[in-house]
């Protein structure tokens, strides 16, 4: 089928759903199912009448222009409308085949943040923590909820890892290409010869997955109870109310210990596994297809690295999209859209080259 056929194809699809629904013919489960295929092929269908209607009034320029008995003025009038439909064609194209995009059935899902600390000791947990902070802050300006579900601190303020649920709209189309080793170049606090040392943190966004896509089985689960442990002492649970959860057929383990429920570290760590155990599957998934493969999060070694902060030059470079930026302190404080709308950008052009 070539391009415009599958146009024409998706506009008699829509007229075909609009005439139906409108029939008063169809009721339950299949109106409600018809209702959400025309409300996600209207904007799409807009989209693609703008292009064919502008295709057309080009065809009808060219018809004009070789017309014999059209009279030097209209040719005139029909030359200006051609040049400035030429201009705008190739951005409308592109547009239509943006559109018609496949889409990540994960893209409009929240997410699970999880954030470690890789190869740097002291240092690498600081950063971490920032990290972190960074990407709570980026919740806040998106107008997000960014609920923190575990941090294991180290112990002089920086994270071994840490976990949050970040909800709202959109969430993981946005974070998705955050996921891999982070790396900080900067003279550490505890240097006492000024040098600049390199560390590492992980990244790992996934999208939350909920019970109707991720079912598990109480068979496939060993959950152990125990007390919590914390800090100095203080604020330590009485009860065993701490939870450790272990996937057997996959090994997997999650553990939960900041809430004094026992039922909500449960209930905490199960979101965890099920969004850990979903992204494997789409990982499974995507591998299967046409060898597309995710970005893996790697070891934390310093030499794997999608980006860079480097403090000394106030210098954040995107390793995978060559972008950099000389404002560190603005990424830090969450301005990452334009990292995030590069990579996304990125990531259409390259799926749009593959349909080519």
């Amino acid at each position: 089928m070539s391009f415009e056929d599958t146009l024409d194809a998706l506009v008699r699809r829509h007229q075909e759903l609009s005439d139906t629904l409108g029939s008063g013919k169809v009721s339950g489960q299949d109106f409600a199912k018809m209702s959400k295929e025309y409300s996600e092929l209207s904007p799409l269908v807009e989209t693609v009448q703008e292009f064919l209607k502008a295709k057309r009034a080009f065809a009808d320029m060219e018809q004009m222009m070789a017309d014999p008995a059209c009279d030097a003025e209209m040719k005139k009038m029909a030359e200006e409308e051609m040049y400035a439909l030429k201009a705008r064609l190739p951005e409308m194209t592109k547009n239509v085949q943006l559109a018609l995009l496949p889409k990540d059935a994960a893209d409009e899902k929240n997410a699970i943040l999880e954030v470690r600390a890789g190869t740097g000791g002291d240092e690498a947990a600081l950063f971490a923590a920032e990290l972190f902070g960074m990407y709570q802050r980026y919740a806040g300006k998106m107008g997000w909820k960014f609920e923190v579900m575990s941090v294991s601190e180290s112990g002089i303020g920086g994270y071994k890892d840490a976990t949050a649920e970040v909800t709202g709209r959109g969430v993981f189309a946005r974070m998705k290409f955050e996921s891999g080793v982070h790396r900080v170049q900067r003279v550490p606090a505890t240097e006492t010869q000024g040098r600049i040392h390199t560390s590492a943190a992980t990244v790992a966004v996934l999208p939350e997955a909920e019970e109707v896509d991720i079912k598990i089985e109480d068979k496939d689960l060993r959950i152990d109870v125990f007390r919590s442990s914390g800090p100095g002492g203080q604020s330590v649970n009485t009860t065993d109310s701490a939870v450790r959860i272990v996937h057997l057929p996959t090994g997997l383990i999650v553990q939960q210990q900041d809430e004094k429920s026992q039922h909500k570290n449960k209930a905490k760590a199960l979101k965890v596994l099920r969004a850990r155990l979903y992204e494997m599957e789409r990982e499974k998934l995507a591998n299967e297809r046409a060898g597309m493969r995710k970005e893996q999060v790697g070891s934390g070694d310093r030499s794997e690295r999608i980006r860079t902060y480097n403090f000394p030059q106030s210098r954040v470079t995107d390793h995978r999209i060559n972008l950099t930026s000389y404002n560190i302190d603005a990424v830090m404080a969450g301005d990452l859209n334009e990292f995030i709308e590069a990579l996304i950008a990125d990531d259409q052009a390259m799926r749009l080259s593959e349909l080519n």
